[in-house]
């Protein structure tokens, strides 16, 4: 029989860097989860992603135990560091961009990045080629003011 879930909790956490610290804490003490289980876990499987923005979905059982699944890095993460934009300090803002998209570019990347970029991203994107993959990540990076210099792969 199958366990029933509780609580469904979304965190971001730096990879190997879990503590039991705001917000980490807070949000999962409130639920009953045992934080520093949590915390070994998380940093155990995480060792070799250190110290990037991860997506965590935890799943919270009536009895208190919980499963967690690892996300790769969110897409405005991967083009910041492609272009080497710095992120921006205010707000909740995960990652830089142009405050007018449209008009002010910030950065330049090609489509061999943009498919590196979209293969790391794959598992969690809804996509089942890695051209449409490639299409929603250039469709994040015109988002964000960043240029895609080329041609697309599958126009040439």
């Amino acid at each position: 029989m199958a366990k029933e879930v509780e609580y469904l909790v979304k965190l971001i956490v730096r990879g190997g860097q879990a503590n039991p610290s705001p917000p980490i804490g807070p949000a999962l003490g409130s639920k009953g989860v045992n934080i520093m289980q949590f915390c070994k876990e998380f940093n155990a499987r995480t060792q070799e992603s250190q110290g990037e923005l991860l997506p965590v979905q935890l799943t919270v059982y009536k009895d208190k135990s919980f499963t967690f699944v690892i996300k790769t890095p969110p897409v405005p993460l991967l083009l910041a560091a492609a272009t080497n934009l710095k992120p921006k300090k205010a707000g909740k803002k995960l990652a830089g961009g142009s405050p007018e998209p449209n008009r002010r570019k910030v950065g330049n990347i090609t489509w061999d990045q943009v498919k590196q970029i979209a293969e790391k991203k794959m598992p969690d994107l809804n996509a089942f080629t890695i051209e449409s993959a490639m299409s929603m990540v250039a469709g994040t990076a015109r988002s964000m003011g960043i240029t895609v210099s080329g041609t697309p792969p599958w126009k040439s």
